[in-house]
């Protein structure tokens, strides 16, 4: 099925959930040496959209800017209008963050791995995943999803927060440069990751992989350049 693109229309600024600042452990000495050691980080408040970013957004962000389609963006294991949009770059979701703040005046970005950590565990601390620590295969119709692509956002039960589909459905892209080593000497407030790298750091689990929900901790990474069918991302934005 081809997508009927409609006419030109401004942008309208996506609903945030709020997330309080706070304390909390991020990471996990049970993971990969990527994921430890766990520690005790600080974030300020800030606001993160409940679910992925869709076709039918990022469709207004390509017709309002002349942007180049992703590859997967008719294909119809991919085209459904509240499917997340994938196949994006990192490079891509910021262009996508840019015209959004500049369009809506609102303070929108990518967020941080440690903002994205905070918000999906849903203020659960020593949990596995936003809904606590039953393993994803036991969860009501799991068999059934994911079987060509990413699922429609919104379709799950919410965590502690209001947020959906934090730890499934595609790899979400953070503005951090990736560090496998950067546990170990992160700041304690607000981390935001290294200065430089060759890797932006992407968090959550993914439609094609065989357990397709991935743990709170899970940390991944791929080049900003790079256009995956697995990968999308939700935007975040400063609290003023």
């Amino acid at each position: 099925m081809t997508r009927t693109l409609q006419p030109p229309v401004s942008a309208s600024a996506p609903a945030a959930i709020r997330i309080p600042e706070g304390w909390f452990w991020m990471g996990s000495d049970a993971g990969l040496d990527c994921e430890r050691p766990r520690h005790r980080v600080w974030v300020d408040a800030f606001e993160i959209c409940p679910v992925q970013v869709t076709n039918r957004q990022y469709a207004e962000f390509l017709r309002a800017t002349g942007a180049a389609a992703p590859p997967s963006f008719d294909h119809p294991d991919f085209n459904h209008s509240e499917q997340p949009v994938v196949a994006v770059s990192w490079f891509e979701a910021m262009a996508f963050c840019d015209w959004l703040r500049t369009t809506t005046g609102q303070p929108f970005r990518l967020p941080t791995e440690a903002e994205w950590e905070r918000a999906a565990r849903g203020g659960l601390e020593d949990k596995t995943y936003p809904w606590g620590d039953d393993a994803p295969q036991l969860r009501p119709g799991y068999a059934a999803k994911w079987l060509t692509g990413p699922e429609p956002v919104g379709r799950c039960i919410p965590n502690g927060y209001g947020l959906y589909e934090m730890c499934e459905n595609v790899h979400e892209w953070c503005s951090d440069w990736y560090d496998a080593s950067y546990y170990a000497h992160s700041p304690e407030r607000n981390p935001a990751g290294p200065e430089q790298g060759q890797r932006k750091s992407s968090r959550g689990g993914s439609w094609r992989h065989h357990v397709k929900n991935s743990k709170c901790y899970t940390r991944s990474s791929i080049p900003p350049e790079f256009q995956y069918a697995d990968y999308g991302f939700r935007v975040a934005k400063a609290v003023r």
